[in-house]
């Protein structure tokens, strides 16, 4: 008896065991679940492209041009399913280009795959299957339209398009795959600022501007244009005045210096850390450090009509230093309240408003920040340094929508060891592994010829 119950209690089992696996096979076939465990869900659709899609109201279109004949078609799809997850009123149709060859040239078709997205009646091209290309275009569809940003040029500035280490070049090339279209303004050769430009950034001169550029910058100003300016501490006259005074901005003298940079491992008290900021749209959830090597304290000394928000600010034991700082005594220095230097907090990033004086314009916006390292080739790569970048451009061109993104990236997935733990590591493998295996192989030899 026991034993037929024994054979059906099997029988059972079996049953049991393909009944479950039938209803898995059906579930799986009209249910999906995905489950990201990995760091903040890197290895599926971004934060960044998930925010974009938030942006985005309306429906999109995205047409993929693929020869049904190849296997990108699953490819793209299963591609495009990621973002279609997020935001279901995307749609995806494919087109065989084979079928009207006029037509493909056309559009300027001339790559398998190639993806085209329309929204609200715009639309962007891609050849490139990737996240960042087609998170870039979308949210170049969210902005509406490509920005010109023009940069001062001929008087030392920093380059949008260059590589030294001192030019911004690829702080630019990254923000043009957003939308922006960097160009240069050299009064040397125009007497204005030409129409269409979205905004004018003066980036660090080095060399006093000739009185006709000032006049420029300051008539554009006055006629409601929105202007970045990256300062530096200098002691020269760079013959700005009458652009601070439009502004009602001064830069102080000195170089801004932090005492508290020393307990964060930074060796030159020039360079200012800010791991908190002031209230503002810029700032607002920014919770990334970043560092300013070189900054000048501001100062609000007019009221011009502005209404200006500070938006960033030295820590409580910082201090506008007069003295030349020695690279190789960088710690040599001391507060003289007895030579004029001021003690913070003192601010150093100025965001400003006003009702623009063109009445076929609605709010004028102006930055002026003491320092433009921050966004140099050298050092944008630190900290949140970047992103505090994008937001001002973002704020500056009045996408207000885009100002608070995720930070762009994925963490980093590089190990940072030292030498000593390299070595460790690579003994442990080569040596230390195949011992530790042969001495428990060789205790359970004698295990068994024991027993």
């Amino acid at each position: 008896m026991r034993g037929t119950w024994g054979r059906l209690d099997g029988w059972f089992f079996a049953l049991a065991l393909l009944v479950g696996a039938g209803a898995v096979g059906y579930l799986s076939s009209r249910h999906d679940v995905i489950a990201d465990w990995s760091k903040d869900g890197r290895a599926s659709l971004s934060t960044e492209s998930r925010a974009v899609l938030d942006h985005l109201k309306g429906p999109v279109e995205i047409v993929s041009y693929a020869n049904p004949q190849s296997d990108l078609r699953q490819t793209v799809a299963s591609f495009i399913e990621r973002y279609r997850r997020a935001k279901p009123d995307l749609s995806l149709r494919f087109v065989d280009p084979q079928q009207d060859p006029a037509a493909m040239r056309e559009l300027g078709i001339t790559v398998d795959g190639a993806l085209i997205v329309h929204y609200e009646g715009r639309e962007q091209r891609l050849d490139e299957l990737s996240e960042r290309s087609l998170t870039n275009a979308l949210e170049r569809l969210a902005r509406g339209g490509e920005r010109i940003v023009a940069f001062v040029t001929g008087d030392g500035e920093r380059r949008a398009d260059g590589v030294a280490n001192a030019d911004l070049g690829t702080f630019m090339s990254q923000l043009e795959g957003r939308g922006m279209r960097a160009v240069p303004l050299n009064f040397s050769q125009v007497t204005g600022v030409p129409l269409h430009t979205d905004l004018v950034v003066l980036a660090s001169p080095s060399l006093a501007l000739p009185p006709g550029a000032v006049k420029a910058l300051t008539d554009y100003v006055d006629n409601g244009g929105n202007l970045l300016w990256l300062s530096e501490p200098t002691n020269d006259d760079l013959g700005l005045q009458p652009l601070a005074s439009a502004l009602g901005v001064r830069i102080l003298p000195g170089v801004l210096v932090d005492g508290q940079g020393a307990a964060l491992g930074l060796k030159d008290p020039r360079m200012i850390a800010l791991g908190d900021y002031p209230p503002h749209a810029i700032t607002r959830g920014l919770t990334l450090t970043t560092l300013f090597p070189q900054a000048s304290a501001l100062a609000q000394v007019t009221q011009s009509g502005w209404q200006v928000k500070p938006f960033l600010r030295s820590g409580p034991q910082s201090w506008t230093e007069f003295q030349p700082i020695e690279n190789d005594k960088p710690t040599d220095i001391r507060f003289d309240a007895d030579a004029g230097e001021l003690k913070g907090p003192l601010d150093f990033g100025f965001a400003m408003t006003r009702l623009s004086p063109s009445p076929d314009k609605g709010e004028q916006r102006a930055v002026v920040i003491g320092d433009g390292d921050f966004l140099s080739n050298t050092f944008l790569g630190n900290g949140g340094n970047r992103a505090l970048g994008e937001r001002v451009f973002d704020w500056l061109l009045g996408d207000d929508a885009l100002v608070n993104m995720p930070p762009r990236g994925a963490p980093d997935r590089a190990l940072q060891i030292t030498q000593g733990q390299l070595n460790a590591v690579t003994l442990g493998f080569l040596i230390g592994l195949p011992l530790l295996l042969l001495i428990a192989g060789s205790f359970i030899a004698w295990r068994r010829r024991r027993a």
